[in-house]
C-alpha cells in the first residue's frame, strides 16, 4: 500500500501543475478548489474507482459527480490523465470550439462526465438518484460526489442527505471539500457549518474525518468498507489554492487564472 500511496502523491503534483497549465493558458477558470481537491481526485481516479476509460459508459463502472462543478481544471486534467481524452484536447479548455464540450463546467457530452453540474447544491440530489438506480438494477457499482463547503449552505444539499438517509443508499460516498473558502468570503462568515460531523450524523450518515491532503488518510477513507445501511460522508480538510504558497486560503484565487509571473512562481513552487 506504501507504494500506491507514494505513486499517488506524485500524481496528484502533476495534476496540479496540469490544472493550472491549462488554466493559465485558457485564461480563466478556477485554481483555488482545483488545487484543493486535487488529492482526492488522484486517489478516486488513480486508485479507487472502477471503470474502463475507453468504455466510458460501462454500466457495471464506479460513477461520479463533480458537485462543485467550477473545479475543471483538476476534473478535466485527472479524466485526460485517466485515458478519457487525449493531453493535447486539453489544449481547447474553455474554448467555444471545444469539441469534447471542455467548458468551465461539465457537461455529459465530455467522455466521462455523467451529468451536467455547476448550479450548486444540486450533485448530492444527482448522485442518490444514480445510487438508488444501481440497487433497482441489481448492480453493485458506487456512486461518488465531491462536494464544495460552500455549496453545503443550499437547502438542496440537506433534503439530499436525508433522502439518502432514509432509503439506507449505503452505494453512496459523499466527499466535502472543505477548504473553508468560498467565491468571496471564508465560509464561516457567510454561515458558519461547524460541528459539520454532528450535523452529517444527525442526518443519519455514516461519517468520517480527514485531512484531505494527507494521502494515507485520504486512502484509508476511501477503501473502507462500506456500512451496512448508511451513505457515507467523508469530509476532507483541505486548503483553497493548497501547494502555491500566494494562493493558499485565498478568495482572490476563487475564479482567476494566473499571470505569467504567477504562473511561473506556482510551478516552481509544485516541483
Amino acid at each position: 500500500m506504501e507504494t500506491q500511496v507514494s505513486e499517488l502523491r506524485q500524481i496528484a503534483k502533476e495534476i496540479r501543475r496540469k490544472s493550472l497549465e491549462i488554466i493559465h493558458r485558457a485564461g480563466s477558470g478556477h485554481p483555488g478548489g482545483s488545487l484543493s481537491a486535487a488529492d482526492i481526485m488522484t486517489a478516486l481516479y488513480f486508485g479507487v474507482m472502477r471503470y474502463d476509460s475507453k468504455n466510458p459508459k460501462d454500466p457495471g463502472r464506479d460513477r461520479f459527480v463533480m458537485s462543485k462543478g467550477h473545479a475543471t481544471g483538476v476534473f478535466y486534467s485527472v479524466l485526460s490523465r485517466a485515458g478519457y481524452f487525449a493531453d493535447e484536447d486539453l489544449v481547447s479548455y474553455r474554448r467555444i470550439d471545444s469539441k469534447l464540450n471542455l467548458s468551465g463546467h461539465p457537461h455529459p457530452k465530455t467522455p466521462g462526465v455523467e451529468i451536467a453540474t455547476g448550479s450548486l447544491g444540486q450533485g448530492l440530489s444527482v448522485a442518490h438518484g444514480i445510487a438508488l438506480g444501481a440497487r433497482l438494477e441489481n448492480s453493485d457499482y458506487k456512486v461518488y460526489v465531491l462536494l464544495g463547503d460552500g455549496e453545503l449552505q443550499e437547502g438542496q444539499v440537506w433534503e439530499a442527505a436525508m433522502s439518502a438517509s432514509k432509503f439506507n443508499t449505503n452505494n453512496l460516498i459523499a466527499i466535502v471539500d472543505f477548504n473553508k473558502v468560498a467565491q468571496d468570503n471564508i465560509t464561516k462568515d457567510l454561515k458558519d457549518l461547524e460541528p459539520l460531523e454532528d450535523k452529517w450524523r444527525s442526518f443519519g450518515w455514516d461519517v468520517h474525518r480527514i485531512d484531505g491532503h494527507d494521502m494515507d488518510q485520504v486512502w484509508k477513507a476511501l477503501t473502507l468498507p462500506l456500512d451496512d445501511k448508511k451513505p457515507r460522508v467523508i469530509i476532507a480538510d483541505t486548503i483553497k489554492g493548497k501547494g502555491v504558497s500566494f494562493m493558499e486560503g485565498k478568495t482572490s484565487w476563487h475564479g482567476v487564472a494566473p499571470s505569467d509571473e504567477d504562473y511561473e512562481k506556482a510551478l516552481k513552487e509544485l516541483e
